[in-house]
């Protein structure tokens, strides 16, 4: 429910604040005096478009606040939630428009895009008149006010989880065929590569270890002579180690006479003698490995060019020809897999397809049946409208082929507006004056199904008066029983069956400026407004009584 609408510096309100209780609350008031303008901020306040238009002239900024207290569980806390927006009180949306054109919007004083704030907005008002009826122009809109009437939401959102399912069954499959496909193109290349790969066995680390081994091979007959020479010169028969061995000897027995002089240099001879056996041994070995095959040389080579040749043609380093190899195995055997895979995906689709038909088919007989009673309920209340020679129609076109989430029906309200003339789309064929009678009936019928806490009525009496106005405004009281209803309304007969009432007027607050305000309305002074309304500028005795017998009517009286 609305509790509270503050406007600040819009067009020509000033500062205007305006508590609303439950039931029905209608204003009223002289053309110009503000109530479009009224309803303009508050749909500021709900997301919509904004304008640096709408800024009181002179001033910066305008801002709107409306407060609202749904329940608990109301889907717009659960939104605000969604948006982690703190909701354990009232819910305040509040919009600021700037003169430049620039908005901010905020839900509980935190700062929200205008979206978030027109998707929570909808969930808690709705806002209807001649020509901004936009819950009827659009076709899913009937399709949900249909099943809503019909309490049709489990069986909807069965479908809805069936079509998914569907979908996502069909799509699993079309990917898996479009591998498949793929896989079968390149079976040939990929069987071919798969055994080239597969008989050159290539391992990761190969190609550096081939090449240091060739490039050994191919210094060694540079390097082996000097090799031969240095071993030649140590082990050979010019070798110093015998007689440098002989000579250490020599000064070993001589150390009891002199060990101080010759100690030193008989382990001096040992380092140099251990020294010279290490780099014996060395140049030993380092021979030992110049050695090598021809044929080694020729088959490392070989094996060099070959790994080298498959990663030019496969366009892969050396090192990932083992992986590439283990890829294209893989692959094949995807594509032997892959055809039993595919029939169980197609026995899948099967099963999906036949769960989504069952409930779509389900669902729609239950729409048609649906319809008829939305129908009937929506007949009863058109006699008082004034639109007892008119009949409105749900269209309920069924296309079993056609799969949606929604189902396989497409849903429109239509109407035949006299007898004899062709049925079409409500929105194209009834006038803006019908189109509001149209809808209120439709909401009065829906009223305690589904409908926002909130519901705004902007002049759909217009173009009215007498029984036709007095039943627009027993409809909007049997509405109010049930959901918050503002009414702004020209029509005494529909003011008079309200709670609340309210007058906007305008009022000079300068010689110059001129501010919109709101005046509760209780007793005489209702009286007064009403028989104001009753018979114009000039205020009659007659119109009194008139108003009178209108308020004790509306209370029973």
């Amino acid at each position: 429910m609305l509790a509270q609408l503050l406007i600040r510096d819009i067009v020509l309100i000033d500062r205007l604040e305006l508590g609303l209780a439950s039931g029905l609350s209608v204003l009223t008031g002289e053309t110009g005096a503000g109530k479009s303008i009224l309803l303009d901020a508050f749909a500021l306040a709900l997301g919509g478009r904004g304008d640096g238009g709408l800024v009181r002239h002179g001033e910066q900024q305008g801002q709107v606040t409306a407060v609202f207290d749904p329940g608990p569980d109301h889907p717009s806390r659960t939104l605000a939630r969604s948006h982690d927006i703190e909701v354990d009180g009232d819910l305040i949306l509040r919009r600021v428009q700037v003169a430049d054109g620039r908005t901010r919007a905020f839900v509980n004083d935190q700062p929200v895009s205008v979206q978030v704030l027109k998707t929570i907005g909808a969930t808690l008002v709705e806002i209807h008149g001649q020509h901004d009826d936009r819950a009827l122009i659009e076709p899913d809109t009937h399709r949900m006010m249909l099943d809503v009437f019909g309490d049709l939401g489990g069986q909807s959102l069965a479908v809805a989880d069936a079509w998914r399912a569907w979908r996502d069954a069909r799509s699993e499959l079309d990917r898996a065929r479009a591998k498949v496909e793929a896989a079968r193109k390149e079976a040939d290349f990929l069987r071919h590569a798969a055994d080239e790969l597969g008989a050159l066995a290539p391992e990761a680390g190969e190609e550096n270890a081939l090449a240091e081994r060739r490039h050994l091979m191919m210094q060694s007959e540079k390097v082996a002579k000097d090799l031969a020479e240095a071993s030649e010169a140590l082990s050979g028969q010019g070798s110093p180690i015998p007689e440098l061995s002989s000579l250490m000897r020599r000064l070993e027995r001589r150390a009891v006479q002199a060990p101080q002089l010759v100690e030193a240099p008989v382990k001096a001879l040992e380092a140099a003698l251990l020294a010279l056996d290490d780099a014996a041994t060395t140049l030993e070995r380092a021979l030992r490995a110049s050695e090598f095959d021809p044929r080694e040389l020729e088959a490392c080579e070989e094996r060099l060019f070959a790994l080298r040749a498959a990663s030019r043609k496969y366009d892969v380093p050396v090192d990932q020809l083992s992986e590439l190899q283990a890829r294209y195995v893989a692959d094949l055997a995807s594509l032997d897999a892959g055809e039993e895979h595919l029939k169980a995906l197609e026995n899948t689709l099967v099963v999906r397809a036949e769960v989504y038909r069952t409930a779509a088919a389900t669902l729609s007989a239950e729409r048609h049946a649906t319809a008829a009673r939305l129908d009937a309920a929506v007949a009863l209340e058109l006699p008082p409208l004034k639109l007892e020679r008119a009949r409105f129609i749900t269209q309920v076109t069924t296309d079993p082929d056609a799969w949606t989430a929604t189902g396989i029906d497409q849903i429109e309200f239509w109407v035949q507006t006299n007898p004899g003339t062709r049925p079409g789309p409500m929105v194209k064929v009834a006038s803006g004056g019908e189109l509001s009678r149209f809808m209120l009936a439709l909401k009065v019928v829906l009223a305690d199904r589904g409908s926002a806490p909130t519901l705004i009525f902007d002049e759909i009496d217009t173009g009215v008066g007498g029984a036709v106005a007095d039943a627009i405004g027993e409809r909007l009281a049997r509405l109010a029983a049930k959901v918050q209803v503002v009414s702004v309304t020209h029509a005494p007969q529909v003011a008079a069956k309200a709670g609340q009432h309210f007058l906007i007027s305008k009022h000079a607050i300068t010689p110059e400026r001129v501010a919109t305000r709101i005046t509760p309305l209780e007793g005489s002074e209702r009286g007064e407004e009403l028989a104001r309304m009753l018979a114009g500028a000039t205020i009659t005795d007659e119109a009194r009584a008139a108003a009178r017998r209108l308020l004790e009517t509306a209370l029973g009286r």
